[in-house]
């Protein structure tokens, strides 16, 4: 996707929730039914207004049901915020962006998830790596304490049989 095509999703979908926050905010009561004569630019510069084609009227936007019903104007037909742009394409088009967020969510959640673990496993190869050299490096002073006991045994001439390793 580049930079136009998402910019041209993103507007839609930005109108639509900065008109729905203004359109609830005001109380323009009968002022859009008053432009009805006119054309769908005259009649969407007031936010709260909604442009039927087919009837070519111009109503006050149903802000209690968040899309227009059917009986006011079919969704192909309605315009709102933009002349160009029908409620059943916007609809679509937030859809579809909205799924391709939240597939790259899971996709996001997935790898952090999956590199977390790789990381840690990682981690734990090395602790196991370091423990073994030093228990190796313990094994060796060991025997090295062990030869040179058995040194000092030998220099004091106690190298022999333990006399009390009898009674054991």
């Amino acid at each position: 996707m580049d930079v136009r095509t998402l910019l041209a999703a993103a507007l839609p979908a930005a109108l639509l929730v900065l008109g729905l926050a203004t359109a609830a905010a005001q109380d323009s009561g009968q002022e859009c039914e008053k432009i009805n004569a006119t054309n769908c630019d005259e009649c969407l510069k007031n936010v709260s207004c909604l442009w039927c084609i087919t009837t070519k009227k111009c109503v006050t936007y149903p802000v209690k049901t968040i899309l227009p019903p059917h009986a006011l104007c079919p969704l192909n037909d309605a315009r709102w915020g933009l002349c160009w742009m029908n409620f059943q394409t916007l609809i679509i088009t937030l859809a579809v962006v909205g799924g391709v967020l939240i597939i790259a969510f899971f996709v996001c959640l997935f790898c952090c998830c999956k590199c977390e673990n790789f990381g840690s496993k990682r981690f734990e190869a090395k602790m196991q790596r370091q423990e073994d050299k030093l228990k190796t490096k313990q094994d060796e002073r060991r025997t090295e304490m062990k030869q040179r006991h058995q040194e000092i045994r030998q220099k004091y001439g106690l190298g022999g049989q333990n006399p009390y390793s009898r009674f054991a």
